[in-house]
């Protein structure tokens, strides 16, 4: 069983989750640009963390066999901060990079005008660079959430189906899919949905256009969620070509729009800028001691 994992936030993750993300069949991730729960300051910070998305992650991820891009932007929770907000002027710039496979996480959290303002101009980002959209939709009021998202992807330059609505449920499935749009799920331990609605959901709406994500991050989430989807796919009747469809050609097909998706994985180099993963020597390598011990 292959996996791409369309949305996860490797940045909190551990080297434990990496290795078991390979166990469990993920070959592919995607880590869109999210708020880090500690409010940033300056458009520096944003910087030093898309850099780290762009480098130190991938070389990450390559340590385990694991293919890594990410989409990047100013999160809807900071579109309101004005110290944040100078990012927007920057972005273009990050936008170019071979990594990045869409714009994203944009959209709403609030739903207020200056979340307007930052989703409207990512949206013309997105169409200007030939790249897809991410889009969050806020936790409260989703439905209401949905409706504004799609009226102003509806009034921009970027066409719908080049548009992933995420954290989608029961709610908003349906008008979500009939605008055309990409469709993506998150499945959690406690919050949002878990297997045996996912599942559902693919028999009443079908695997078309469907992208299912662990969005695992610093909070109570699980990087195996995708896994656990697709288990559950199989035992409830669906097809190996089904969970395939679901989670693997589903995420390929819609990042694939940016033209810079690369799913070879080679091994990378010792080390990322002088840095490695490995943390103190290894416990067989010799010491000085020893070596001169052993020649003596």
């Amino acid at each position: 069983m292959r996996i791409f994992d369309p949305h996860i936030h490797m940045t909190s993750r551990t080297t434990d989750d990496y290795e078991a993300m390979y166990a469990a069949g993920v070959r592919a991730v995607v880590e869109p640009s999210f708020w880090l729960g500690q409010p940033r300051t300056s458009p520096a910070s944003f910087f030093d963390y898309f850099d780290s998305l762009l480098g130190w992650e991938p070389f990450r991820a390559a340590q385990y066999g694991i293919a890594h891009h990410c989409t990047l932007a100013l999160n809807p929770k900071e579109a309101g901060d004005p110290r944040c907000t100078p990012v927007l002027d920057a972005l273009p710039r990050y936008l170019v990079k071979d990594n990045v496979v869409a714009v994203g996480e944009i959209g709403y959290d609030s739903m207020t005008p200056a979340e307007d303002t930052a989703l409207a101009a990512q949206l013309q980002m997105a169409a200007d660079q030939g790249l897809p959209a991410l889009v969050h939709t806020p936790h409260r009021d989703k439905l209401a959430g949905l409706r504004r998202t799609l009226d102003v992807v509806r009034e921009s330059a970027l066409p719908v189906e080049r548009v992933l609505i995420d954290h989608l449920n029961e709610t908003t499935v349906k008008e979500a899919k009939d605008s055309g749009a990409w469709l993506g799920f998150s499945v959690y331990p406690d919050t949002k949905m878990d297997e045996e609605r996912m599942v559902a959901l693919l028999r009443a709406y079908g695997p078309e256009q469907v992208l299912v994500n662990s969005a695992a991050d610093w909070g109570k989430s699980d990087p195996l969620k995708t896994r656990k989807v697709a288990d559950l796919m199989l035992a409830e009747g669906f097809t190996e070509d089904d969970v395939d469809r679901v989670l693997w050609r589903n995420p390929v097909a819609f990042y694939g729009l940016s033209g810079r998706l690369n799913l070879d994985v080679t091994a990378p180099e010792a080390t990322h800028e002088g840095n490695s993963i490995l943390r103190g020597q290894p416990r067989d390598a010799p010491t000085p001691d020893t070596a001169d011990a052993a020649g003596a």
